[in-house]
């Protein structure tokens, strides 16, 4: 099995590498330090398993993770992070990642990565106790009666399913420009902040 490490802390990058080889299983395919490098680097070496923080300078893991599935349905990301975030849960959730669990519990970090190998979907207990109040589904939510017309509709879709506005624009035939001139019609509608609180509200609401 090769795993890609992704993390812009050398330090921790480097501990993941030596944890995986203690595994006589796990070959580490290459280390990368942002989203950037991610996606390079998954081109280059097709790793099995791409194990990959969120937060990093550049590119975060969220926005990486959501390029690569978008050309790899199949990839297997597991993401390691120190933020126990509902935002980025969700939002690693949206884009199709395969599990998401917290740096802390370093005894994890190999069953983990073996489980997300064989096609499981894997939450750490931290992420797991928070996931039915995340996902709750509240009564039905009428988008029609807050304004949100269905193009609009179309674009809140297509953003909790993690595409970037050239992504929707390119989907959906307009342009980019467009698309955030929609974007920023539904966020004041549903008084939302940004994208990210977007796709929570979407799948809270439906």
């Amino acid at each position: 099995m090769r795993v890609l490490i992704v993390d812009d802390d050398s330090l921790v990058a480097v501990s993941l590498k030596t944890i995986l080889a203690s595994d006589g299983e796990i070959e580490v395919a290459g280390i990368g330090n942002d989203g950037s490098e991610a996606i390079t680097l998954f081109e280059k070496e097709e790793p099995d398993v791409l194990l990959m923080d969120i937060r990093m300078k550049g590119m975060s893991g969220l926005d990486a993770g959501a390029a690569i599935l978008s050309k790899h349905s199949d990839a297997r990301i597991l993401y390691l992070t120190t933020f126990n975030d509902d935002e980025y849960i969700i939002r690693a959730i949206s884009i199709g990642a395969k599990g998401y669990i917290i740096k802390q519990d370093f005894e994890s970090i190999i069953p983990a990565v073996k489980a997300v190998y064989k096609g499981q979907s894997v939450f750490g207990n931290a992420v797991t106790e928070k996931l039915p109040d995340i996902l709750v589904k509240k009564k039905s939510f009428d988008y029609a009666e807050h304004g949100i017309t269905p193009q609009e509709m179309e674009i809140i879709e297509e953003v909790a399913a993690g595409l970037s506005n050239r992504e929707i624009a390119d989907k959906l035939f307009l342009s980019e420009g467009t698309v955030r001139n929609y974007l920023s019609n539904v966020l004041r509608k549903l008084d939302l902040r940004d994208r990210t609180n977007l796709a929570i509200f979407y799948y809270q609401n439906r």
